[in-house]
C-alpha cells in the first residue's frame, strides 16, 4: 500500500510519500511560507534528489495540489499516477478526550477536531484545513486522523487531573492532555524492539527533546504521566517555552499590567533557552556554542535544561517503580551528545552510568550506559511520520 502522510502547519504543509510494504519513503518535503512572501518548496526524493523553488501557493490547496503535481512529474516524481495513493494519514495535534485512538476520517470526526481548536487555536485549524484540502484533492481516498494526544489518553486520572475544583474539568475540560504523543509511541514501540521486549511488557521513560521538549513515563504500553500538560507549555525547558512555573507568576504580571496575550507570547516565545540565554537564540546548538565562549547566560540555560529533565527522569522513574531504560530522541536527545553526557552523569542514584564511548552516536539506535547499569540510556530516532503510516493502515484494517 502506497500511503501520504500530511502534516499541515498553519503556515506550511510537510508531506511524506511511503511505500509501506517495505516502510520505504519514495519522497518527502514540505511547502512552506503559505500565505506569506516568497513560499517555496523543499523536496526530496528516496535516491537523493533534492531540490528547493519558489512556489507559486495562496493556500493549502494550491501547496497540496502542487505536491502532487511534483509526484507524478515525470522527471523528479514517484508515482505514475495520482490514483496509486491509496490512504492519507494526517497529523492532528489535539483530540482531547474525544479520541483514545487514530480514527477514519468522517464528517462527526472533522467537527470533533474543529470543538477542539480552542485547546490548540493555532495547530487544529491548520490540520482541518489540511484534511479538508486531501479531501478534495482524493475524494475517493481515505483520510485517517492520527493525534498527539491519543496515546496519552490511557493516563490514569490522578496523572491528568489538576488540583482545582472538579467542575473545572467536568465544564471546560481543564485537565493535562500531553503532547508529542506519536513520537513517545513511535520510540517507545522501536526501544521496546531494539531490547527485545514486548512493548507491554517493559518501562521506559521517553525523552523528546527538540525545540519543543515533553517526557513520559511508560508502563508497560500504557502513559503513566507526561510532562506536557492542557498545553504545550508545561513540564521541560524548551527553546522558547518556560516549562514548568508558578502560577502566581502570570498572576504576578496581569496585575504589574501586562495583557494576556503578552504574557502568552512572553511564556511561548520568549522564554525557555531564548529568555535565560539572552543572546538571541533559544536554539541548544547555539546555547552551546555561546556557553563554551563563556557566555554565563548560555550556560545558566544549559545547566536549567539539564536539571529539569533530570528531576522529571528521577521522578518518572519514581513513580513507575522503576524502568529498564530511559531513551533520549528528538533533534537534541539523538544528536547532542554533550547533553545526553551530562543528563546520564547525574543519573547515578538511579544506576545509570555514561559509556563515553559509546555516546558518540548521533542519529541512530545505541545503549549508551556502561554494560552494568541497571538503568539503561538508549538513543533512538524518532519518525512520527512511519507512525502516522502504520496508524493510518492499522484504522483501515480494522475498518475491513
Amino acid at each position: 500500500m502506497k500511503v501520504l502522510v500530511v502534516n499541515a502547519g498553519s503556515s506550511s504543509v510537510k508531506f511524506t510519500m511511503y511505500r509501506m510494504a517495505r516502510e520505504q519513503v519514495m519522497a518527502k518535503g514540505l511547502v512552506e511560507r503559505i500565505g506569506l512572501k516568497e513560499p517555496r518548496l523543499i523536496y526530496k526524493r528516496h535516491d537523493g534528489l533534492e531540490f528547493e523553488e519558489p512556489a507559486a501557493v495562496l493556500d493549502h490547496e494550491d501547496a497540496l495540489k502542487l505536491i502532487c503535481d511534483k509526484l507524478v512529474d515525470p522527471e523528479v516524481g514517484v508515482l505514475s499516477d495520482l490514483a496509486e495513493v491509496q490512504a492519507i494519514g494526517h497529523r492532528v495535534v489535539h483530540g482531547a478526550e474525544k479520541f483514545s485512538g487514530s480514527v477514519l476520517i468522517k464528517d462527526d470526526v472533522k467537527r470533533a477536531i474543529r470543538m477542539c481548536t480552542g485547546l490548540a487555536p493555532l495547530h487544529n485549524p491548520a490540520n482541518l484545513g489540511g484534511i479538508e484540502a486531501c479531501e478534495r484533492v482524493f475524494p475517493e481516498v481515505p483520510n485517517v486522523a492520527v493525534f498527539d494526544t491519543a496515546f496519552h489518553q490511557t493516563m490514569p486520572s490522578y496523572s491528568y487531573l489538576y488540583a482545582v475544583p472538579y467542575e473545572l474539568y467536568e465544564e471546560y475540560g481543564i485537565r493535562k492532555y500531553g503532547f508529542h504523543g506519536t513520537s513517545h509511541h513511535f520510540v517507545g514501540e522501536a526501544t521496546a524492539t531494539f531490547l527485545d521486549r514486548p512493548f507491554d511488557e517493559i518501562k521506559l521513560i521517553t525523552c523528546h527533546l527538540g525545540n519543543g521538549c515533553s517526557i513520559a513515563a511508560i508502563n508497560k504500553g500504557r502513559v503513566l504521566d507526561t510532562s506536557m500538560g492542557l498545553t504545550p507549555l508545561s513540564g521541560l525547558v524548551m527553546g522558547t517555552r518556560c516549562g514548568d512555573i508558578d502560577p502566581g507568576v502570570i498572576l504576578y504580571l496581569l496585575r504589574k499590567g501586562m495583557g494576556v496575550d503578552e504574557i502568552d507570547n512572553l511564556l511561548n516565545k520568549k522564554s525557555g533557552l531564548l529568555g535565560v540565554g539572552n543572546f538571541g537564540s533559544g536554539d541548544m546548538r547555539d546555547t552551546m556554542n555561546a556557553m563554551e565562549q563563556g557566555n554565563p547566560g548560555a550556560e545558566t540555560a544549559v545547566n536549567m535544561f539539564v536539571h529539569r529533565l533530570v528531576f522529571y527522569i528521577g521522578g518518572y522513574y519514581s513513580a513507575l517503580r522503576g524502568a529498564e531504560a530511559v531513551v533520549f530522541t528528538g533533534g537534541i536527545g539523538e544528536n547532542n551528545i554533550p547533553i545526553r553526557a551530562r543528563v546520564i552523569s547525574r543519573l547515578g542514584a538511579l544506576g545509570c552510568f555514561i559509556d563515553e564511548a559509546e555516546n558518540q552516536v548521533m542519529g541512530k539506535p545505541a545503549v549508551v550506559s556502561t554494560p552494568e547499569s541497571k538503568l539503561k540510556a538508549v538513543v533512538m530516532p524518532t519518525d512520527e511520520e512511519l507512525m502516522i503510516a502504520r496508524e493510518t493502515i492499522g484504522v483501515l484494517d480494522r475498518a475491513d
